[in-house]
């Protein structure tokens, strides 16, 4: 047995039964929903020699489950841990010839930068120079690089949610301080911070008037 296929058959089982409870209780879950199409997303693509297998996922990206499910298949062998993306027949560079020398991976040079803004036609360009220069090495490296870009990934999807969430709650103080009517000397009273006091606004200005008023 080859050296890379006896570490996707070891590892592979080790993380298949590791993942295997989050997988169970997701499939659980989305199976009450009643998908259509079933809970498994299915998708023919091209495998080692150019041979078309179909590729079962559960599309729950949460905790990148959606990759986790595809363990089985590097199990049987029609996939590898590391590899190039899998691509159905007909896409562009699926036939190429480089791609039928090696199984469709997990995790590759194309996927850790999918999240990063690449011209069209790089994904392919990274797949065929990891096909080209594919040892244990680089996909000791490749593996060791994946659970950091894939965190990295899901804080990014993230933030921008966050970030609007600021924003609504900024807006929506605006509105309450603009519709409150001024107290006795003019002044609109925002809403109470974290210790129950309330702040009030002056109008512009009201600041130079003061100490203008002082140095005269």
């Amino acid at each position: 047995m080859q050296p890379k296929r006896l570490l996707d058959l070891t590892l592979g089982s080790a993380l298949l039964a590791l993942a295997a409870p989050a997988l169970a209780t997701a499939a659980a879950l989305r199976a009450l929903r009643r998908p259509p199409g079933g809970v498994l997303a299915r998708e023919t693509v091209t495998g080692l020699h150019g041979r078309p297998f179909t590729l079962r996922t559960l599309p729950v990206r949460r905790l990148r489950l959606d990759a986790l499910s595809r363990l089985p298949h590097v199990v049987r062998g029609e996939m590898s841990l590391v590899g190039p993306a899998p691509l159905p027949p007909g896409a562009p560079g699926a036939d190429a010839h480089w791609r039928r020398l090696v199984r469709p991976g997990l995790t590759g040079p194309a996927q850790l930068r999918r999240g990063s803004t690449l011209p069209w036609d790089e994904p392919q360009l990274l797949d065929q120079h990891y096909v080209e220069h594919h040892g244990m090495g680089l996909d000791a490296t490749l593996l060791l690089r994946t659970p950091a870009a894939l965190l990295g990934g899901a804080g990014r999807r993230w933030r921008p949610r966050r970030r609007r969430k600021r924003r609504k709650r900024r807006k929506r103080r605006r509105r309450r301080t603009a519709t409150e009517p001024p107290d006795a000397t003019g002044r609109h009273r925002t809403p109470p911070d974290a210790t129950g006091c309330h702040r009030t606004a002056g109008p512009p200005g009201g600041g130079r008037r003061r100490q203008a008023a002082r140095s005269g």
